[in-house]
């Protein structure tokens, strides 16, 4: 059985967590697939937007017990190695050159938590639950920590990693941690309508290189920040999809990408 199934439906490509029996917990493996598969996504040409979504009654519970024994013996370099491949998940989702969509049916707590955080937009139940709980348990949320402060600021982000509440859905929309809560019998219909405005509506160029400019602004000085956009504005104005809908707004025609 693969951990992570993908298909594509009417150019949405569909990344799906496929252990519900464990929850959907976050092992070794199922980030190495995960990581795979977002990279499939990405040079797949007939998906313009991807939806990471998950299969059973949790979204993701966070890092498997096995997982949690195995630390217990790791060395230094072993933690740094597995650190790493948690991270390159993370940076891979966080920078991927489409639009990603989290569709979360349950809960997301900590390492789960972090899947739908570095999301573009996240659609969730009212039922969902949400929550970076690893200083209960003696460990940090160090990776997800980064992407949190990036997306909801420094004092949110302190409140919710440095006390590992709990929160319901329509709270972490309240915080900016999530863009939409769904009633469930319409959430897969509700991000499905979402993705398909963004793609007939939106240059897959223009979302690419808009993405790419949020990430890397934001750790700039404000004069090479701006020096970034007139550089990124210039590129744009350059691609074949800016010049499409330039002809196609002077000419009063109606634009379907």
């Amino acid at each position: 059985m693969n951990l992570v199934e993908y298909e594509v439906k009417e150019r949405v490509g569909y990344i799906t967590l496929n252990r519900p029996d464990k929850r959907n917990a976050l092992s070794h493996e199922l980030v190495a697939e995960l990581t795979q598969n977002f990279g499939k996504a990405e040079g797949d040409a007939t998906a313009k937007v991807v939806v990471l979504k998950a299969n059973g009654e949790s979204f993701c519970a966070g890092a498997d017990l096995a997982y949690l024994q195995q630390l217990q013996n790791f060395s230094y370099e072993e933690n740094l190695a597995d650190s790493n491949h948690l991270k390159d998940l993370f940076l891979k989702i966080y920078s991927l050159k489409k639009v990603v969509i989290a569709q979360v049916q349950g809960h997301a707590l900590a390492g789960g938590c972090g899947l739908a955080t570095v999301c573009d937009f996240v659609f969730a139940v009212p039922e969902a639950k949400f929550g970076y709980t690893e200083v209960k348990i003696g460990f940090i949320p160090a990776l997800v920590a980064v992407f949190l402060v990036r997306k909801i600021g420094e004092q949110k982000a302190r409140q919710l990693l440095l006390t590992g509440e709990i929160i319901k859905a329509e709270e972490a929309l309240n915080r900016g941690l999530i863009s939409f809560v769904v009633n469930s019998d319409s959430l897969g219909i509700s991000v499905y309508d979402f993705a398909q405005r963004l793609i007939s509506s939106n240059s897959a160029q223009s979302m690419e290189l808009t993405k790419q400019l949020i990430a890397d602004m934001q750790a700039l000085p404000l004069e090479d920040a701006l020096n970034l956009a007139a550089t990124m504005n210039a590129k744009a104005r350059g691609t074949d999809d800016c010049k499409k809908g330039i002809s196609a707004f002077l000419n009063k025609q109606e634009l379907r990408w």
